[in-house]
């Protein structure tokens, strides 16, 4: 059976900057709680940031660019909190890798998660094309990753790779 690794607040857990979670609803996401498939992991309370704790973006690039060390992760005071994002990051794909997921289903929007689109830095709720830190660093080690808005494609893709 194929694992997912998956941003603990989808599944309802109180780990997000501001003490809540954002459950995911749905036959698909339900069936694969049900089946045992999901691992959850949530990067910034792994990387040793708490519940609740001030919010960040990305300033200077995406996920990608704090990899390679261009863009760090700031919080609205200006505390750089990067370290930390890139020790949740790693040991989110630790996680992956000692529970064999191939596939992650993170957070959309998160300077961690997102893989889509992420906070553009400015604190000012606009969002820009970009990887958050963790998927960025799962993506660069092969694995697929997703956000919650992806469930028909992350169904399609363990069809194909348990047939």
């Amino acid at each position: 059976m194929e694992r997912i690794l998956v941003s603990s607040c989808l599944l309802g857990r109180p780990v997000r900057y501001d003490g809540a979670g954002k459950p995911v609803a749905g036959a698909l996401f339900e069936g694969w709680r049900a089946a045992g498939r999901l691992v959850p992991f949530c990067p910034e309370v792994g990387g040793g940031l708490p519940v609740p704790r001030p919010p960040a973006e990305i300033v200077g690039g995406d996920g990608t660019a704090v990899l390679d060390g261009t863009a760090r992760v700031l919080t609205d005071n200006g505390q750089d909190v990067t370290e930390a994002f890139l020790r949740g990051a790693r040991l989110a794909l630790d996680t992956a890798h000692r529970s064999g997921a191939r596939i992650a289903i993170l957070k959309e929007g998160s300077p961690s998660c997102g893989s889509h689109r992420i906070y553009d830095g400015t604190f000012s709720g606009r969002s820009t094309a970009g990887d958050g830190v963790t998927a960025a660093l799962l993506e660069r080690e092969g694995l697929h990753v997703f956000s919650e808005n992806d469930l028909p494609a992350v169904a399609a893709l363990l069809a194909n790779l348990e047939s």
